[in-house]
Parts: structure tokens; sequence; C-alpha cells
């Protein structure tokens, strides 16, 4: 694992437009939210986690799962780079015999750890797999990404709760912080609440490398580490950028030239 990297502009506006033109070619996604998560998932499959691109299942992989599942367009471009499955298959996306679906499926695409989509579920998942691994002594580890919405879910604060109880030091959760549920629930101090559950906890700007970095690289312990990360849901184009009626919409011709022109 390093302990420095630098940002890679270019190679995180590729892959945005990757996302761009697979959700508008079929018409499905959500790529404000896939923006709002990529830095993270590319800082965590390029340093931190790992990984077996050509054997997937390898024993000795760290486990990921996407709880927020409908971020899958994010997963599928991060995984496409790192070489789990050839970038080519972007053009099937949300096809009927395309693997790539609008929530990831462990069944089909290489490198997904659970079938999300169901907010709430991937948590407790991860805290699964989390104790499994430790009761086969393995020096594998499992991170989860969940959104601030789907910290709404009860499922969210009994997973936290079990994860202090049975010591998971070998657990991250990365908390994708875009305050796009903030106009249902706000959701108040949440380094606080998760500390108080007895989280070893940190703060950071989810799209600096640098910080994904250091946060999400383990420190060893029994103690699980939550990691806030303060994202701008639709980061990069300047019309999506915390606008709502782009959570699950898919661009027109004029929208498509003119974010693909902010990704250049």
């Amino acid at each position: 694992m390093k302990d420095h990297i630098k940002q890679c502009p270019e190679v995180i506006k590729r892959m945005k437009r990757q996302i761009v033109l697979a959700s508008a070619r079929k018409g499905e996604g959500h790529i404000a939210s896939a923006f709002s998560i990529l830095d993270i998932l590319w800082v965590l499959y390029s340093s931190v986690l790992r990984t077996f691109p050509d054997d997937p299942r390898h024993e000795d992989r760290d486990r990921f799962i996407l709880s927020k599942g409908h971020g899958s367009l994010a997963l599928y471009a991060v995984l496409a780079e790192m070489g789990f499955f050839p970038s080519a298959e972007f053009d099937r996306f949300a096809e009927f015999e395309g693997s790539l679906g609008g929530h990831p499926d462990c069944n089909k695409v290489p490198g997904v750890e659970a079938s999300t989509g169901s907010l709430g579920h991937g948590f407790p998942m991860a805290v699964g797999m989390a104790i499994g691994l430790r009761i086969k002594n393995s020096s594998s580890r499992v991170c989860c990404l969940i959104g601030d919405g789907e910290a709404n879910e009860g499922s969210v604060w009994e997973a936290a709760m079990l994860s202090v109880h049975h010591k998971l030091g070998n657990l991250t959760c990365i908390l994708d912080y875009n305050h796009s549920g903030d106009r249902a629930l706000v959701l108040g101090d949440l380094r606080q609440k998760f500390a108080a559950f007895g989280w070893e906890v940190c703060e950071i700007d989810g799209h600096d490398h640098q910080q994904i970095l250091m946060a999400a690289t383990p420190t060893g312990g029994e103690v699980p580490r939550m990691v806030i990360a303060n994202t701008i849901k639709g980061k990069g184009c300047q019309e999506m950028e915390n606008n709502p009626a782009w959570h699950h919409k898919s661009p027109s011709p004029a929208e498509l030239e003119s974010l693909l022109a902010q990704l250049t």
C-alpha cells in the first residue's frame, strides 16, 4: 500500500466520460451519484485494496461492498480501469444480455462482492464478511461504502453497534456525505454519532486523493473505522452539482455535449 498518491484528474475525467456516455446510450443510470464516489473508489482500488483482477475470487483478496448500489456506474468504471473486465462491456450497459446493470450483480460482474441496491443491506453484509474473515484468521479486510441518505436506515446503526461489539478492526466503512438526503432528514453531526457508537472516526474531503488514501489505509487494532467523506453530488459538471434533478437522469443530446466538454 502506498502512503502518498497524486491526484489523477485525467484518469477521473476519462472514467466520467465513460459513465456519461454509457448512461446517455441507454437512458439509464445515476450519473451524479457515481461522480460523488468516483474519487473514493479509484483510490481504494488503485492504492488501498488488495485485489487480483485476473483472479477476482482469490482467497487473499480484500472485499469491497458498494452498499449504495445505484452508484454502480462508478464501480464499473473503476473495475474496468483496473482490468477486471474489458472497457468495451460498457457498450452493453443496461442491456438484457449485458453484465452491467443499474445495480451491481455479484453473479455477473467480476470483482463485485455483493449484489446491492436495497439501501441499508450492504453494510450488514460487510459486517458479516468481516466476522467470517476473522474467524478464518484471514489477513483480508472489508471496506464498505454507504450513502448519507442510506444512514436513515435502522440496519445501518444496528450494523454499527455489532461491529464494535465484535471488535472488527478489519472493517472500514466510508460514508459518502453529499447531503443529498438533507431535504428529507438532516443527519446532524455524524462524526460525533459514530464516535458515540465506539467507532474510530475521521472526516475528509472525499475528492482529495491524498486524504482518501490516508483515511482508508488500515492502521491495525480492534476498532472499526468510519470515514466521513464530504463530497459533491455530480462533482465536475456545473449543471449537475448538487442538483436533485440529476439524481436519476440521463442527458439529452445537448446536455451530453455540454457534459463531455466539461470533462475534456
